[in-house]
């Protein structure tokens, strides 16, 4: 009857009419709470403080041993904090974890999951166990142990979908799951490509015939059944966080799934198994837990750019839905103050239209400075139509993203990619970001492949039909020489087959991005201090230059000029182009958390109405109306001085 009593919690939820169900995870800006009765007015109150929109709590029903068996009190709490958020006409979400479970307060006689489960355990290829006490990671407590799961032990997973279940059933809008990997990121366990549990072991012979334990040797890349392997893995977590999901929205269709994933977009997300473009297709929301650098107070510049090259990727897996950053922002840098740090990190996040997660230190809750946060998300709160807005591309050059190339080269790939979007971020081109899943819908007509080593079948026929439509594809180095399970493709001279058949199909022999990355690691961030990007000379960059610069099609809408140290997104907002730039300029890690204002940018829109206008944001600013001059039938804008970032846009 318990399964009854908390299914017919259905009929009690209560849903807001001022934002949609579907809407206001785009809108969130938050931080984490406990959820315990007695704390909820005091959430609720730090809430309405500091302008939090979708209010994180945490009484880890699942990822508490106690309660994993017995969870009927945290269930009580999390109803009462559903109802006091939706009084105040706001919204919550829930913390608990996902194959993680820690069983406090461990004594010698006593109860505790592995003692009665040890075969629920992941295991590296030797058979030992995923135990931990508390020197594997801060948050495990003296005296407990932590397990993690196999997601094929088939009676935990049917008691975890039932908690699952139930906590949707309590109102909450959101049920948000932390860390669904395989145990791949504690020390020691960093390359054991685990789990080489029973329950994983039989599953995967049983999809594909391997045995996992004598068939291949974890980490050969060469030998076709680790490949198999890696896939299997990463589908693995995937089709867990689809179970969730599908079990929530059985209780309550109006609830939210959001995964909490730390890999980004490089080599780890093989190792661990949670690949976030495969499960943004699978959850609502996708809470990144992504510090390139290390936090915001020690980021140098280089770090700084390819957080926005992993923000900007995020959202383009996401196609459409909203991208959370749960990055931090001090830890007691003694040079910086933590409110610098802070709005760095916030005005970085709104000018790639990620939503903001304030917290102090590392932990999820809390906050290192609470009048920042109150001063940044107020801000945020009057603009947020404009920030969270889709943002659709006027007349971007592609790149293209392919995740079986990173998967498979996970050493090499994700820096020429990198590079490749470093050139399209130094010159202001409009880009987007293309992945399989959006070739045939993608705005572009002009489309880079960098070193994409890994095309499918399928993938090859889409670039075909892109090229009998005139569009133009750039290609670099040894794109398409291998399939998508990482063998020499049987026709690995079919893209210079495609050269020789469309003039439109053009190679570039030189690993120019590869190149160019390697310069701006050994070069960037001392030029930037300076408040200069640093000068590189190639040929092989300036011909790819030329290719885009000289292709028939490329008109861009806007010319933005003087911003060396700026990154900018371009795109089109309610229909009206649009500048999102973010000031990098003369930060260092550790010692300057203060940008060297950009004083002479100049923007140019082409083709805008005469009687266009510009409308001017500064980060924590207020908006102000800005005149330019016409010139050919272009309105011509010297920016005010910007000091950490701007929202421009033509009106």
């Amino acid at each position: 009857m318990k399964h009854n009593r908390y299914f017919l919690c259905l009929i009690t939820i209560v849903f807001i009419n001022n934002v949609s169900a579907q809407d206001w995870t785009r809108y969130v800006r938050t931080s984490g709470h406990g959820c315990e009765i007695n704390q909820i007015q005091a959430v609720m109150d730090d809430a309405r403080k500091t302008h939090l929109f979708g209010i994180e709590v945490d009484n880890d029903i699942t990822g508490r041993y106690s309660s994993f068996l017995i969870p009927e009190q945290k269930l009580k709490a999390i109803k009462a904090m559903a109802d006091s958020a939706h009084a105040a006409k706001n919204y919550a979400f829930v913390y608990t974890a996902g194959l993680e479970c820690i069983t406090d307060n461990l004594m010698p006689k006593s109860r505790s999951l592995f003692r009665d489960h040890p075969d629920w355990a992941q295991r590296n290829v030797l058979g030992d166990p995923a135990v931990f006490g508390k020197e594997a990671a801060f948050w495990i407590p003296e005296n407990s142990e932590d397990v993690w799961i196999s997601p094929y032990a088939t009676e935990w997973r049917e008691r975890y979908m039932e908690r699952i279940r139930q906590i949707a059933a309590t109102g909450i809008n959101g049920v948000y799951i932390d860390i669904p990997y395989w145990m791949t990121h504690f020390e020691g366990w960093e390359d054991t490509w685990a789990s080489f549990d029973t329950y994983t072991v039989a599953e995967f012979k049983r999809r594909t015939g391997f045995n996992a334990l004598t068939d291949f040797k974890p980490g050969d890349w060469s030998d076709p059944e680790f490949i198999a392997w890696v896939d299997f893995r990463i589908n693995s977590m995937t089709e867990f966080m689809a179970e969730i999901d599908r079990n929530v929205k059985f209780i309550n269709p109006k609830c939210q799934t959001i995964a909490e994933i730390y890999p980004g977009i490089g080599e780890e997300v093989a190792r661990v198994g949670a690949d976030v473009y495969e499960m943004y297709s699978v959850v609502d929301v996708i809470a990144h837990e992504y510090n390139v650098g290390d936090n915001s107070a020690k980021r140098e510049p280089l770090d700084w750019m390819e957080y926005m090259i992993g923000m900007y990727t995020f959202k383009a897996f996401a196609e459409g839905k909203p991208t959370w950053m749960l990055s931090y922002s001090w830890d007691g840098e003694d040079n910086i103050l933590p409110s610098d740090a802070i709005e760095n990190l916030a005005m970085s996040q709104v000018m790639a239209g990620a939503n903001s997660w304030d917290a102090k230190r590392f932990v999820m809750s809390g906050s290192n400075d609470y009048d920042a946060r109150t001063r940044v998300y107020k801000w945020i709160a009057e603009y947020e139509k404009l920030i969270y807005a889709p943002r659709k591309p006027i007349a971007p050059v592609g790149i293209y993203f392919s995740p079986k190339t990173r998967n498979y080269f996970p050493d090499e790939w994700i820096e020429v990619y990198k590079g490749i979007f470093h050139l399209l971020l130094r010159e202001h081109i409009e880009f987007e970001i293309i992945t399989l899943r959006t070739l045939s819908t993608a705005m572009t007509n002009l489309l880079i492949l960098p070193d994409v080593k890994c095309i499918s079948d399928e993938e090859f026929n889409q670039l075909e039909s892109w090229l009998k439509k005139g569009k133009t594809l750039i290609y670099t180095n040894e794109t398409g020489y291998f399939n998508d399970k990482r063998e020499i493709s049987n026709k690995k001279m079919r893209m210079e087959n495609l050269s020789g058949t469309y003039t439109n199909a053009i190679q570039i022999s030189e690993n120019t991005g590869k190149k160019f990355f390697d310069f701006l690691e050994g070069n960037f961030n001392q030029s930037v201090y300076e408040g200069e990007y640093p000068y590189y000379k190639s040929n092989e960059l300036n011909n790819l230059l030329d290719l885009i610069h000289n292709y028939k099609n490329f008109l861009p809408t806007i010319k933005i000029e003087n911003a060396d140290v700026c990154v900018s997104q371009i795109a089109a907002v309610d229909g009206k182009p649009t500048i999102f730039l973010a000031n990098f300029s003369g930060l260092k890690g550790s010692e300057n958390a203060n940008q060297i204002p950009d004083k002479n940018i100049k923007v140019t829109f082409n083709n805008a109405g005469s009687d266009a206008h510009i409308v001017f944001i500064p980060f924590l600013g207020k908006s102000q109306e800005l005149y330019g001059e016409w010139h050919n039938g272009s309105l011509i804008v010297n920016l005010p001085e910007i000091k950490r970032g701007a929202i421009i846009q033509l009106n």
